[in-house]
């Protein structure tokens, strides 16, 4: 069964952004930016798009489909 991974820690950190940084960018708290990460939680539409706009990436450069 495909599951949504993602590199949101990866590109944050390229990016220079920390977790607090880039949460008070999109307007949600750190944990919400660390339980993305750590997939724990999916992300709204807006909400993926506000951070691919943050980062100055796609959404799709951060979330992909895998096969586990």
């Amino acid at each position: 069964m495909a599951e949504l991974h993602n590199t949101l820690k990866e590109l944050r950190s390229e990016k220079g952004f920390t977790q607090a940084s880039l949460a008070e960018k999109v307007g949600v708290s750190r944990k919400t930016i660390n339980t993305i990460e750590n997939r724990v939680f999916v992300p709204s539409t807006l909400l993926s798009m506000q951070i691919a706009q943050a980062l100055g990436v796609t959404v799709h450069d951060i979330f992909y489909m895998k096969d586990d």
